[in-house]
């Protein structure tokens, strides 16, 4: 998904306090706003948390009442970076550069590797669907790799854990024995948790990770905190337990990895390490190079980049 929100400054993860070698309880208010009349509620990057480790970017999306709207966006261009594409409910066709045309449902995981350029479009599909509603994330990628070849891959099945009333899908990561099919280039882990009744349990975590909390339905309680929709609640390193306890229906994405070291820029839908690069995307991208054409897709031939802040 495109990053839609007007793009007033740049982003650069180190303009924010340093991940927390400890573990704390850091609350912080998702940035609220719309696509037509789909809520996207952002909850990275935050001014006091630009990321957590490799993940960079997290948008919060719906529910869209799909017998009323619709969600479309044109085709958009990425660099640096891999996007995870999530669905609580609804479905999405994925179309890009490459030529790839996916359908993703809920239950399955499109991962697009951006690389050294790729531009795709996403849009909601009409059939017995009531809501769209899901996550998107963005993990940026190691510099050893933000030039390698752009590549999208679709998963059909992820591996599950039930719990005490959890049942618990790896994203990605290595979580209960079990390893996620998912490429990524950093250690890190992702999790979708979902409660099929009222429960409280403990979960293991990596006492090196430091981890954060999304919910996307009802509420989390852990250590006296209460996350609620509307919130990511910033976790710090050093556990190696979880606990916490939740309600029926409860919904939320745990996610975690190692601190990330490097400097991560981040402007419009680009991850870079200079403003030079970020400038030289944007205008390969405004004259129609290096990006490639989403053949297929049926509306706007592409999404035109912001004004760069420091023109």
């Amino acid at each position: 998904m495109s990053n839609l929100s007007p793009q007033k400054e740049l982003s650069n993860s180190k303009n924010c306090p340093p991940p927390s070698t400890t573990p704390i309880h850091q609350l912080l208010p998702c940035r609220e706003t719309t696509l037509n009349n789909l809520t996207i509620r952002r909850a990275l990057p935050h001014r006091e948390r630009r990321m957590i480790g490799a993940w960079c970017f997290l948008d919060h999306f719906g529910p869209l009442d799909l017998n009323e709207n619709d969600m479309n966006v044109p085709p958009h261009p990425h660099i640096g970076l891999q996007t995870v594409t999530w669905l609580i409910s609804g479905h999405i066709l994925h179309q890009d550069s490459l030529g790839n045309k996916q359908m993703i449902s809920p239950g399955q995981l499109n991962l697009m590797t951006a690389g050294n350029g790729i531009a795709h479009a996403e849009q909601s599909i009409h059939d017995n669907a009531e809501f769209l509603h899901g996550v998107q994330l963005w993990i940026a990628l190691p510099n050893q790799h933000r030039q390698c070849d752009a590549s999208f891959s679709h998963y059909s099945s992820l591996p599950i854990h039930k719990q005490e009333g959890l049942i618990i899908t790896i994203l990605a990561g290595k979580m209960f024995n079990q390893v996620a099919p998912t490429q990524v280039f950093s250690p890190l882990i992702g999790l979708d948790i979902h409660a099929a009744q009222d429960t409280r349990t403990t979960i293991p975590l990596n006492v090196d990770f430091e981890y954060g909390i999304l919910v996307v339905s009802g509420s989390v309680t852990l250590e006296n905190v209460t996350a609620s929709v509307g919130h990511l609640l910033y976790l710090g390193c050093g556990r190696d337990t979880l606990s916490f306890s939740v309600l029926k229906n409860t919904h939320f994405i745990l996610i975690g990895g190692t601190p990330f070291e490097e400097k991560v820029l981040m402007w419009w839908n680009f991850i870079a390490q200079d403003k030079d690069e970020i400038t030289q995307a944007t205008n390969d991208w405004q004259a129609q190079k290096r990006f490639g054409e989403v053949k297929g897709y049926v509306g706007q031939r592409k999404l035109d980049a912001p004004l760069l802040p420091w023109k």
